[in-house]
């Protein structure tokens, strides 16, 4: 995968976190856990969005469409 060098503002505690982390051999440098905590943070908001997408849908209505489609596949099964 290609990487891009970026320049980043942090707070001063947040970055004497990562540095500990790096120290502890949690994460080999500051890029690694950088990239990680974003990729982590980009799924959990890929999570989020289905979750809140979801709970928009009307229970009732998608019962009402499952059955449909069962009802369907029923028909078209051959009989044994």
């Amino acid at each position: 995968m290609a990487t891009n060098k970026v320049a980043i503002t942090i707070d001063s505690d947040l970055l004497s976190k990562v540095d500990l982390l790096v120290s502890q051999r949690v994460f080999p440098n500051r890029s690694k856990a950088i990239q990680e905590a974003l990729t982590d943070k980009l799924s959990l908001l890929r999570q989020t969005r289905l979750a809140s997408e979801c709970a928009k849908l009307d229970p009732q209505i998608e019962q009402q469409l499952a059955e449909e489609g069962i009802e369907g596949e029923l028909i078209q099964w051959p009989t044994y």
